[in-house]
């Protein structure tokens, strides 16, 4: 049934053969942010994510416990972390990137529920980010999954570089589903694909995907995380979506990069994808209105414009 939306949303046409609801992994707090030169106060990430969660987003992933000298932006963890910890009480989930048990440690002890490893599928990023062969850092990564599991923690595997790397190029599907089975093998709950630097295509997505399952890892198990480096972030995800992968990751306003692969444009952005969804007839329980002021509030912050289409587009309409 065609349904006419009312102003500032998009006529929706339900799709019978895709999922009826998605679970947006706001990346935005941390994937988002931790590539900005300006240092973003703490006060100001707090509200962000206070103002990403009363619109509607049920996980919002809030910062990374790194060493500060890898990503100065997200040295604050500790000082933003209690700041924001209350709204796990609402049923929003926090999680938080720990790279190590020294990381995880750090997390404990502030007393989150959710944590995040962060794995390369190549091993020229493996080394840039993490300064070990993939082999080496997911040996790194056993204990602290498994630790985690011991504490009662969901625990999130991701995994970079899946489709394009920088510098090695086109990445072998079986090099991508050797990772993500050791990781499902430690512990794992759920994994997200990486397309890192947003090279990848429909037909290539629902590739690996397929191989996955192929491999033992069940799509509920599976999320997708696309760069719009080429402008393919919609077009991939609308591929995950007829395979039936229900979690998407997403930033604010398209907000993101990566600091070690210089290629890795914005992420795919979170309004963008909402109005898709709701085009499409697919709750997501976001506000659009409430996430589009919310994204046009920090990038006034940031002192440029969001690079998100829907934002610009719904912005002008307000103006």
């Amino acid at each position: 049934m065609t349904t006419e939306g009312p102003a500032g949303l998009p006529m929706t046409v339900p799709a019978t053969d895709l999922p009826d609801r998605v679970r947006i992994h706001e990346v935005g707090p941390r994937d988002g942010l931790q590539n900005e030169k300006t240092t973003v106060p703490t006060e100001v990430k707090a509200e962000f994510i206070r103002r990403l969660a009363a619109a509607g987003l049920g996980t919002v992933e809030a910062t990374s416990f790194v060493h500060p000298k890898w990503v100065p932006q997200l040295a604050d963890a500790e000082q933003l972390f209690p700041q924001v910890k209350d709204l796990s009480a609402k049923a929003v989930r926090l999680p938080v990137l720990v790279p190590n048990e020294r990381g995880l440690d750090r997390a404990l002890a502030l007393g989150a529920h959710e944590v995040a490893v962060f794995a390369s599928a190549t091993e020229s990023f493996a080394k840039a980010n993490l300064n070990r062969t993939v082999d080496e850092s997911l040996a790194m990564f056993a204990p602290v999954v498994a630790r985690a599991k011991e504490a009662g923690l969901r625990v999130r595997g991701y995994v970079s570089m899946c489709f394009g790397d920088p510098w090695e190029g086109a990445v072998p599907l079986h090099q991508v589903a050797r990772v993500c089975t050791a990781l499902r093998a430690m512990g794992c709950d759920e994994l997200s694909l990486g397309d890192t630097i947003g090279v990848a295509t429909p037909g290539h997505v629902l590739e690996l995907l397929s191989l996955l399952n192929e491999e033992g890892v069940p799509t509920p198990a599976l999320a997708v995380h696309f760069h719009d480096t080429y402008g393919q972030a919609l077009a991939n995800a609308y591929a995950a979506l007829e395979h039936g992968v229900t979690v998407f990751d997403a930033s604010a306003g398209g907000l993101g990069g990566c600091p070690y692969a210089k290629s890795a444009t914005g992420n795919l952005a979170t309004e963008d994808l909402v109005w898709m969804l709701r085009g499409l007839g697919i709750e997501t329980g976001v506000d659009l209105a409430a996430l589009t002021a919310t994204s046009v509030w920090m990038a006034d912050h940031l002192g440029r414009p969001s690079p998100s289409r829907t934002v610009r587009a719904l912005s002008r309409k307000e103006s």
